[in-house]
This record gives structure tokens, C-alpha cells and sequence, in this order.
């Protein structure tokens, strides 16, 4: 009997279709295009026909090319059909599975979407490696000391729920366990980081409202933390229209965004830059196809969400910023940011454009982007903001 969702076999099954449409083809055009330049220059006059070294040459190739083509797509059609049977563990059942599975939605995700859909990861309520229903019973079943204040905590790119536990071995602790023992309910997403952000915000925002909707105590509290990427899909889930104001929106008094590229993040920038360029010369455009495979989640941190995105009515912003240097005034600060975001991307502002008008801001010196993700000044400021 099939699995619902993905296993080993599953990913093994990308590994070989990414070998052929991506690595071989890569190889294989950029082979060719240096071919032509050599032969080209040789010929010199202007349709001279192609000599039998040449043809020899490319008959090679072809063969080869053709070959391994041929064998990747039979291993993918193989390990397919036994995914379909339920061969192999699932990647939910290992954290390195859940990191793989993570990773790769992030960087793909949406063609995972549309071509492999059992790889695609849900947006999804996560408590111990697997996902909850949003019905009442199953909330109730897991988290049995549920209380009307809850904060919901959505990951950046390439990242899940587990992401929140980054350093807990030498702190002693997370967000989500300070929070619980100052009578909040911590209520940890998972999404696919790869669809297009307002995908995810559509997404996100019939979760939250099925959420309060059918939690186990009346949601009298709610806040939304998200990191990077997380946070920008939180603010698009503000901006969905409805016909009526979802009982979810009237009820969060607090977000926080950790590191979030508001205005856009500099490397996915110079990733299109860098794509374009490479392009533009045939022996290096299979090259600029590599980047071009990049998600259109990865593409939206190219500008993040510059434009005026209502704010949710009866919350307040706080809005968190890191710099590898002890200040943001620093060169390197200013320039690097947290390695990821700068900080006037991170605070929504850049000369006359305040995405946060009144919003509370925190810059963590020396920390960088994943720092963020349990630190103490952060935790610290946590405890204050929802006190």
C-alpha cells in the first residue's frame, strides 16, 4: 500500500531527474557550447562544414549524454514505482529526513508542487516531528495544556519547525519553552518555502483560522513570530481579502519578525544578477539554468514585500535586526547585515519608505541571520513584549 507521504525512495527518485535535467544537461550544453567556440575558430571561414574529427567528437558526446539521460530517467521511473508501493522509511520518521525534506521544498519547492506533489510539504500545524489535524480533537490531543494565549512560530527558507531549537544544547532553552512557562501555548509551523509568498499568506491564513477556530481553550491572545522568510509570509497571510474579517486577525496584538528581508535580501538579488549575466554567453548560460532552477519563494526575497501590506488592526510590530559587527554603523555591519538582511530591510525602512510606522525595533549585535533563531536578547525581549 502507497505511503501519503514521502520517503526515501521519493528523494532518491529528485536525485535522479536533478542528475538529468540539471547536471547532465548542464555538462552536456556547456560542453557543446565550448565545442562550437573551438571549431568555430579553427574553421574561420564564414559556413565551412564541420571536419571529421568534429563529427567524431560530437557523435561521442551524444552518446554518452544520451546514455546517461536514459539511465537517470529509468532509476527515477524505478524508484517511483517503489516510493508508490511504500518502500523505504519515511523522511518525517528522521530529523535528517525532515532537514532533507525541508531543504529541498525550500529550494524547489514549487516545481515539487507541480511534479512531485508527495514531496511537497503541507503548511502544517508540527508537535513532535509530525503533523496535527485542525480539528478540535486532534489539538486537543496534542497540546493538553492548551490555554487562550498562543504564539505561532513560522521558520524561514529551507528551514522547519526543529530550526527553533538552534542552540537549546548550550542555552538550556528555546522561545517556545520560555513562552510556555509564562502561560503561553508555543504552536510551531512547517510550510513549503519554495511556493510563491502569497501562496503561502493564503495558506497561512485559513491555518490560523481554522486554528482559533478549533482550539481546545477560547483564544483570547495571539501572536506571530516568524524568522526570515517566515516573517514576509506572515505579513502576506495580513493582506489576504475575505469577504468577512477572520476571526484570527482580530485577535493578534503582537508580530514579530526575526531577521525578515522586508525590503529584499542583497544575495537573492545577486543570484538574478548573477543569472542573468551568465546567460548572456552559451558557454556559461547552462550555468545561469543551475540558478534559474531556484524557487519562486527564493525568487520573492529578490525584493521581499516593499509594497504598503495592510497591517493587522489591533497589533503591534516589533521588528528584529542582527549585524556580525557590534554595531549597525560598522562598514562590514553595514554592509553584510546579519551575513543574509541588512538592517534597513529588517526594519522596513530606507530613506522616505516606513513600512512600520511605530514599530518597536531590536538590533542583536554580533549575531548572525540563524542566530536569531534562540537568542537571548531576543528571548529577553520576548518575555517583555508579551508580558
Amino acid at each position: 500500500m502507497g505511503r501519503s507521504g514521502p520517503g526515501v525512495a521519493d528523494a532518491l527518485a529528485l536525485v535522479a531527474d536533478v542528475a538529468d535535467q540539471l547536471v547532465v544537461s548542464s555538462v552536456r550544453d556547456t560542453h557543446l557550447a565550448w565545442l562550437d567556440r573551438a571549431h568555430g575558430v579553427r574553421r574561420r571561414r564564414p559556413g565551412a562544414r564541420p571536419g571529421p574529427a568534429e563529427l567524431l567528437h560530437r557523435g561521442i558526446a551524444a552518446g554518452v549524454y544520451g546514455g546517461l539521460g536514459v539511465a537517470f530517467r529509468a532509476t527515477s521511473r524505478g524508484l517511483g514505482a517503489a516510493a508508490d508501493r511504500g518502500w523505504g522509511p519515511a523522511l518525517d520518521q528522521d530529523p535528517r529526513g525532515r532537514f532533507l525534506a525541508s531543504a529541498v521544498n525550500g529550494l524547489v519547492g514549487d516545481r515539487l508542487e507541480r511534479e512531485r506533489p508527495r514531496m511537497a510539504i503541507p503548511l502544517a500545524v508540527r508537535r513532535a516531528g509530525a503533523d496535527v489535524g485542525l480539528d478540535r480533537g486532534s489539538l486537543a490531543a496534542a497540546f493538553p495544556d492548551a490555554n487562550g494565549q498562543v504564539a505561532v512560530f513560522l521558520h524561514g527558507l529551507c528551514e522547519n519547525e526543529s530550526h527553533w531549537d538552534r542552540g537549546r544544547r548550550d542555552r538550556g532553552t528555546t522561545y517556545g519553552e520560555t513562552l510556555a512557562r509564562r502561560g503561553w501555548s508555543p504552536v510551531f509551523l512547517r510550510a513549503n518555502t519554495g511556493l510563491p509568498l502569497r501562496e503561502n499568506g493564503v495558506a497561512l491564513a485559513a491555518l490560523l483560522d481554522e486554528l482559533v477556530t478549533q482550539w481546545p481553550e477560547p483564544v483570547t491572545r495571539l501572536v506571530l513570530v516568524g524568522h526570515s522568510l517566515g516573517g514576509l509570509v506572515v505579513r502576506a497571510a495580513a493582506a489576504v481579502a475575505t469577504g468577512r474579517e477572520p476571526a484570527w486577525t482580530s485577535l493578534v496584538t503582537d508580530v514579530v519578525t526575526l531577521g525578515t528581508p522586508h525590503l529584499g535580501a542583497p544575495l537573492a538579488g545577486q543570484v538574478a544578477t548573477g543569472s542573468g549575466l551568465l546567460a548572456r554567453f552559451p558557454e556559461s548560460a547552462a550555468f545561469g539554468r543551475v540558478l534559474d532552477w531556484r524557487s519562486v519563494g527564493v525568487q520573492d526575497l529578490v525584493d521581499g514585500l516593499a509594497e504598503d501590506v495592510p497591517a493587522l488592526p489591533h497589533a503591534r510590530y516589533r521588528l528584529v535586526s542582527a549585524t556580525l559587527t557590534r554595531t549597525p554603523r560598522h562598514p562590514v555591519g553595514a554592509w553584510l547585515g546579519d551575513g543574509l538582511v541588512r538592517v534597513p530591510s529588517a526594519y522596513g525602512r530606507v530613506g522616505p519608505v516606513d513600512l512600520f510606522p511605530g514599530a518597536e525595533v531590536l538590533h542583536v549585535p554580533r549575531a548572525g541571520h540563524f542566530d536569531l533563531l534562540n537568542h537571548p536578547d531576543v528571548e529577553g525581549a520576548l518575555v517583555r513584549w508579551l508580558a
